[in-house]
């Protein structure tokens, strides 16, 4: 059976891959189409396969701290793993509390343990609309997930270019996700989560913006995996895939 690490990898979110969605970003036209699209925006195939490589990445660094465990493609359709020990990266399927939903990665080796998403608001016209929108996604989703099993950890990152962020929207959002992923208990409420991070990135450079949110703030991807992962520890270290020793 695998060891369980003391820790998480920080997670590494790719500069260089950024960088490269942030020239399509600015662009006016989608380079593999050829077809027109609004500058300082996605279509909306872009929209949708933007975050996979921040997924991946959140995949990568949990497996590892599950023991390096191998990191799996899942089946769209089936409710259960395709291995019995492994951290799937994908669409994966989890029948709630409240509705069935599409998790971007999960750890699931007896049900549901870890469950994280990704999400994007990309557009300055997309955020000002939105952004609350998002906010009811994000507590339905947690929602969902504790009231069936409230062992389980939930966890999420936001994604915004930050031309497309506002001075006014910035502060309302940061406020509401920091009090959204406060979830320290079992016995907390089910819509809270146990960590999410707000990463805010310059489409120019590829770079994650230092200042927002604020160093201090615990929505910071730098510290993501070190908020989230004892949570885990607390919960399951011990238990079975693990290894008896742990």
């Amino acid at each position: 059976m695998p060891s369980l690490a003391d820790r998480m990898p920080a997670l590494v979110i790719s500069k260089e891959e950024l960088k490269r969605w942030g020239k399509l970003w600015l662009g006016d036209k989608n380079p593999e189409t050829g077809k027109d699209k609004e500058p300082f925006s996605f279509d909306r195939q872009q929209s949708v396969n933007f975050a996979s490589f921040i997924d991946l990445a959140f995949g990568q660094a949990l497996a590892t701290a599950l023991g390096g465990i191998p990191v799996v493609k899942p089946n769209a359709n089936s409710l259960l793993p395709t291995e019995d020990d492994c951290v799937e990266v994908g669409a994966v399927r989890v029948i709630g509390g409240i509705r069935p939903q599409n998790y971007d990665v999960a750890y699931r080796p007896d049900g549901p343990r870890v469950v994280f998403d990704s999400k994007t608001l990309n557009e300055e016209k997309s955020v000002g609309k939105n952004w609350q929108n998002m906010i009811n996604d994000l507590a339905t989703e947690a929602t969902t997930i504790h009231t069936r099993f409230p062992y389980a950890v939930v966890a999420f990152i936001v994604v915004v270019p930050k031309p497309a962020l506002g001075a006014k929207q910035e502060f309302d959002i940061i406020r509401t996700l920091e009090r959204l992923g406060s979830r320290k208990d079992v016995l907390d409420q089910a819509h809270l989560a146990e960590a999410i991070s707000f990463i805010v990135w310059d489409p120019e450079t590829g770079t994650i913006d230092k200042n927002i949110p604020d160093p201090n703030s615990p929505l910071r991807v730098e510290i993501f995996s070190d908020i989230l992962f004892p949570h885990y520890l607390d919960r399951y270290k011990g238990l079975p895939p693990h290894s008896e020793e742990q």
